[in-house]
């Protein structure tokens, strides 16, 4: 009813946007008369290079394309062949492995560890002679084992690619992650850490890569619409078609909201930590039913996840939602999927988290009370 506010109980995910400073970006991108690939997307990206670190960063319309260009930019350099493999996860967003069968490559599936990242020595189980890369998923914002993961890349000569979805803001022994990894894809999707509507960013090691791509993500053109604007007009339309590409570039409305909620994103990030340790605190007494995820000392997780591994998880999700607490399940085992079913049974600690992962509501409205009251309902369900 009009005038009178629903409650919606305890969401899993609910953005929080600094909605005057996004408001006053997309109004200058509207009073400019330039809401496209321009000043703001250009603006994105060098604020996003001085925050992480990272030499080179492509704004892009979503984390998805950039997954899907990582792998077809890479095998061309490589001079992969189709069906060439690429090691990934089980537990991630059906997109991360589609962009390997996008590039007409072949997912082999490695298994994960306590971290519900991938594990190294079931990585070098996987290794053949077929083998170019492996797709690394910081799941939830934790590294996991990734500086074990590139050494074994380094030594065995194989691409690394980040799947960073989770990672804005994460660091690594005081740094970016993305800088072990020849290309790190990070997502401002609505709920992500860091949200917009939808948009993303890829981030090459290689300047020439990052050329590449900026060409592949405009239809394979050289010249964008915004390089073309300047020069008073003289030869704008003078330009090469390099590659067959795709519209894949960002937009400077996405852009805007992207620069005002990047203030934030440190302390934004520094709340989701604390409560993570309320929740870890929480259950402290209860590790024979609720277990946690590692997460190793140097990182510094953005905490996108909060995941416990429990038993009868599908019966909990029930009785949390009859309770007005509505957690997730990040992810089901892709080898489950159609898609993947070929590896099915290849990956059993995968497997197992699938069955028993669950995540519990983490987003900046969720107050101290909010959290113990997930935390008392948990427990109360295996007590019961």
């Amino acid at each position: 009813m009009q005038g009178k506010e629903v409650h919606l109980g305890i969401q899993l995910f609910v953005p929080t946007f600094d909605v005057e400073a996004c408001l006053d970006g997309i109004r200058e991108c509207l009073e400019k008369g330039w809401t496209g690939l321009g000043f703001k997307t250009v603006e994105f990206e060098e604020a996003w290079k001085k925050y992480t670190g990272l030499p080179h960063a492509h704004f892009l319309n979503s984390a998805t394309v950039g997954l899907n260009l990582a792998f077809e930019t890479l095998k061309e350099k490589h001079g992969w062949a189709d069906g060439d493999e690429v090691i990934t996860t089980p537990i991630t967003f059906v997109s991360s492995n589609h962009a390997i069968l996008l590039a007409k490559l072949n997912a082999v599936f490695a298994d994960i560890d306590d971290t519900l990242c991938l594990d190294p020595k079931s990585i070098e189980s996987k290794i053949t002679d077929r083998t170019r890369a492996v797709l690394y998923v910081g799941l939830g914002g934790n590294t996991g084992r990734l500086e074990e993961v590139a050494m074994l890349c380094k030594a065995r000569g194989l691409s690394l690619i980040l799947d960073a979805a989770h990672m804005s803001g994460t660091r690594l022994n005081g740094e970016n992650p993305g800088k072990l990894a020849e290309v790190t894809v990070f997502s401002y999707q609505a709920v992500k850490n860091l949200p917009t509507a939808d948009s993303g960013m890829i981030c090459f090691a290689d300047g020439e890569l990052d050329e590449i791509v900026r060409k592949k993500a405009w239809l394979g053109i050289n010249k964008d619409t915004y390089a073309r604007s300047g020069g008073g007009g003289t030869y704008k339309w003078r330009y090469d078609v390099e590659y067959v590409g795709y519209k894949d570039h960002g937009n400077s409305i996405m852009a805007a909201i992207g620069i005002a909620q990047l203030k934030h994103l440190d302390h934004d990030n520094a709340y989701r930590r604390q409560m993570a340790r309320w929740y870890t605190e929480g259950f402290a007494a209860h590790s024979d039913k609720i277990r946690l995820v590692h997460v190793p000392e140097n990182c510094e997780s953005s905490r996108h996840l909060f995941q416990i591994i429990v038993d009868r998880r599908d019966d909990l999700m029930v009785f949390l939602n009859e309770n007005e607490i509505y957690p997730g399940v990040h992810y089901v085992d892709n080898t489950q999927y159609r898609m993947y079913s070929y590896a099915a049974n290849t990956c059993p600690k995968a497997a197992y988290v699938s069955d028993h992962v669950v995540s519990l509501p983490m987003h900046m409205r969720l107050s101290f009370e909010d959290v113990q009251l997930v935390i008392r309902k948990v427990i109360e369900f295996f007590e019961k």
